[in-house]
């Protein structure tokens, strides 16, 4: 595999030009911004196509993009392992904050299970619900926690069932 405009190739070729909605050439390594609609079908593609064969789900990261630009950015981190490259993959939700109206994405857990965990430890933490995921709930903290600690305008509870926090 030579390189990500190849990689988008593929993609345009098999789903059509509006599939990027962006690329960015910045940071450590390129990243493909996808349609949060078509994500499990590209990751998919991008795992079984004898070109790409992203075996490995090293990552998922949620990314808060501020109070003022109402998104959250969702990065997929995928290596091959026998090709020996690497893909970020990204997808951007527009949502209004609010903690009865969760950003959502669809899960790649069908994909790779590894992302079962990463989905599980973005919704504990971020707030993103993943549509699809067979068992999302909280990861490393209790079931009865209220708010995302994560999210850029967590406010901080002072006191968690009668203990201090602080």
């Amino acid at each position: 595999m030579e390189t990500t405009a190849r990689i988008r190739e593929l993609l345009e070729a098999a789903f059509g030009l509006e599939i990027i909605t962006a690329e960015e050439q910045s940071g450590l390594q390129p990243a493909l911004m996808v349609t949060k609609e078509a994500l499990p079908q590209v990751c998919l593609f991008l795992r079984d196509h004898q070109e790409t064969y992203f075996d490995f789900l090293s990552c998922i990261s949620a990314v808060d993009d501020g109070v003022t630009a109402g998104t959250f950015t969702v990065v997929y981190h995928l290596a091959s392992i026998p090709y020996n490259h690497q893909l970020t993959l990204k997808v951007i939700v527009q949502n209004d904050r609010q903690l009865d109206n969760l950003p959502i994405v669809p899960t790649v857990s069908e994909v790779w299970r590894t992302a079962e965990w990463h989905e599980r430890e973005a919704f504990d933490l971020m707030g993103i619900y993943f549509d699809g995921h067979r068992d999302l709930r909280r990861i490393l903290l209790p079931d009865d926690w209220e708010g995302y600690p994560l999210r850029k305008d967590y406010k901080e509870a002072e006191a968690y069932h009668g203990i201090a926090i602080k």
